[in-house]
């Protein structure tokens, strides 16, 4: 096996170790926060993680852009002086973009808690103050992105992968330490976020300037050079990043307008749950976008076309069991997960229409990724201009008259249609006459097996009343589920036969 092989599948390991982490500790420590903040104070948790993401619309694409250009120093395309010269240009955009966002977070903060959120029984002033303390806390944990994305682009995720599974920890465990000393009340919580995300950033800005090298000649001048270099590719990332914002907050945005914080609670408890099927997808994309680019770079169209079909039925053994469960199951697992009859009801036909939208975008991701790679974004930037305009007025129109079941509808309804209309179009140009390949071969052979057998386990399987026993069922039935979704996948089929040979081998020799 080659290095670089080696170095692929340990650096997906190591992505999909820290994502299974970080995903397993939120989901674990949000029933914790229920029971020690309440359901009104769990929607300002939620509040919060939809304003980080708004935040990422600053970015303005600037971070994949400087993950592809260290991608490219590593295959020599650009020199170090380049590289820092271009980091340098971000840190101040950044540094500027994150006082100002700070500053105006905290100066509205009061509008916020009073005008915008409906609510019921905390205090005014104490969600002001959280308000606030989200302010400092966002940008902090968005400028962590940039420094992130260069420890990425080097290919160093086991070493990334162990900061972050730390920071989870502290962020999403120690909190609980701050509870019992000072109390359970949302200032504190965010107070606590506050101060874990500048340990975050001073790590990561530490990794950064120990993975790039100073180069040999005199200190690099400040420049926006490279940077414009880089303009047009940054913003079409720019309006991709845009599009996934709006389109997968613009719900929650309005959403937390018209539903009280405590019905904004349990509709963020459903998101958290559906979140799990983005957390199994996106570590194979921060190993594949360097990998994939730099393949393309070497003109290995073969070993492109492998990895992408390889990692596409990789993703889709995962995605396809997980959406499967969280629809035909989702009240009973919600019910195992959060102890709470109430919510469990209230949010399972939530989670099941975010789970499918989510599930086809897990799988519609990797059209993104050769296109990416390839430094064509042409049919990306066409495709989401008519996702946006088809989205975000159907949202709304969900949202007012259906509330958080009608933007579950529109979501999964418009990633289905996006993902069997759009994503043949894109395969058009950039895998010419592979798309339907890719769909015998890669996903329905894996999926459509994975659905039946949901299907049949939800009319045969019971479920029992106790919350342990019914997390039992649930194990067991994802387990199930799971070997389904392997057995319909060639690669892992070929796979076991490889293994299995010895020892079919060994068997014969010694039959009689």
């Amino acid at each position: 096996m080659s290095a670089t092989q080696t170095s692929i599948k340990r650096n997906v390991l190591a992505n999909y170790v820290t994502q299974i982490y970080v995903m397993a500790i939120g989901i674990v420590m949000a029933p914790v926060y229920l029971h020690y903040m309440g359901t009104e104070a769990y929607g300002l948790i939620g509040f919060f993680t939809m304003m980080a993401a708004w935040f990422q619309l600053l970015d303005m694409g600037l971070t994949p852009t400087l993950i592809r250009e260290t991608a490219r120093f590593r295959g020599g395309a650009i020199g170090v002086d380049t590289l820092r010269t271009f980091l340098r240009a971000l840190e101040a955009i950044f540094a500027g973009v994150s006082l100002v966002g700070a500053a105006a977070m905290i100066l509205f903060a009061h509008e916020i808690a009073t005008h915008w959120l409906k609510v019921q029984h905390l205090p005014i002033v104490e969600v002001t103050q959280a308000v606030m303390l989200m302010g400092l806390a966002v940008p902090l944990r968005w400028v962590s992105g940039l420094y992130r994305g260069v420890v990425n682009g080097f290919e160093r995720q086991v070493l990334l992968g162990g900061y972050n599974i730390f920071i989870a920890t502290a962020r999403f465990v120690g909190v609980l330490a701050v509870f019992a000393t000072f109390g359970a009340t949302p200032v504190y919580f965010f107070a606590y976020q506050f101060v874990v995300a500048l340990i975050e950033l001073g790590g990561l800005a530490f990794m950064t300037y120990s993975l790039v090298p100073r180069g040999s000649g005199p200190r690099e001048k400040f420049s926006f050079k490279p940077l414009m270099g880089n303009l047009t590719f940054s913003l079409i990332i720019a309006f991709t990043a845009t599009v996934w914002v709006v389109a997968t907050q613009t719900d929650k945005l309005i959403l937390s307008k018209l539903l009280t914080l405590a019905e904004y609670g349990m509709f963020s408890i459903a998101v958290v749950a559906a979140g799990a099927i983005n957390a199994l997808g996106a570590p194979f994309g921060q190993a594949l976008l360097p990998r994939l680019t730099r393949l393309v770079a070497e003109n290995d169209a073969a070993g492109t076309a492998r990895l992408y079909g390889n990692a596409t039925q990789a993703v889709c053994v995962l995605v396809a069991p997980a959406v499967t469960a969280l629809c035909f199951f989702a009240e009973p697992i919600l019910r195992a997960w959060t102890g709470n009859p109430t919510i469990a009801h209230h949010a399972a036909p939530i989670l099941c229409l975010y789970a499918i939208g989510n599930g086809w975008v897990a799988l519609m991701s990797f059209a993104f990724y050769i296109q990416y790679a390839k430094g064509d974004l042409r049919l990306h930037f066409i495709g989401n201009v008519m996702f946006l305009v088809l989205l975000v007025p159907l949202i709304f129109w969900g949202a007012v008259h259906y509330g958080a079941i009608g933007t579950g509808i529109v979501w999964a309804a418009l990633n289905s249609l996006y993902a069997l209309g759009w994503v043949p179009v894109i395969h058009a140009r950039v895998l010419k006459g592979q798309h339907w390949k890719w769909m015998m071969r890669d996903i329905i052979p894996i999926a459509v097996p994975t659905v039946l057998a949901g299907w049949l386990l939800a009319i045969l399987v019971p479920w029992p009343a106790g919350r342990w026993p019914t997390l039992a069922v649930a194990a067991a039935v994802g387990g199930v589920l799971l070997a389904v979704a392997g057995a319909g996948s060639s690669m892992i089929r070929s796979k076991a036969m490889i293994q299995l040979a010895p020892w079919i081998a060994r068997m014969s020799k010694e039959r009689p």
